[in-house]
């Protein structure tokens, strides 16, 4: 950005805005500047650190939803599906 103004250039900056602003106010804007700076960068880090706690939820919620589902009891060996399912279902002890 600043690559093709050389140093003659950046002095005439300078003397304009001394004329413009006043050598008084030259401190009161590099505070405000900074202050500025300062803000800036600290909403942006706040910003990346919102959005990476959003993708650490969305990577939870997407593990959660392609863990594989229960299995069904296994089958006694030799069984069909047709003895399972005619089979009774087993019942609780009656008090």
């Amino acid at each position: 950005m600043f690559g093709s103004l050389g140093f003659t250039e950046l002095i005439l900056i300078l003397v304009i805005v001394l004329i413009i602003f006043g050598a008084g106010k030259l401190p009161q804007l590099g505070e405000g500047l900074g202050k500025a700076i300062k803000g800036f960068k600290k909403s942006v880090h706040e910003a990346e650190a919102i959005e990476a706690e959003a993708q650490q939820i969305a990577a939870a919620q997407q593990a959660q939803s392609t863990a594989a589902p229960p299995q069904a009891p296994a089958q006694p060996a030799g069984a069909t599906v047709a003895d399972v399912q005619a089979a009774p279902a087993p019942q609780a002890p009656r008090a």
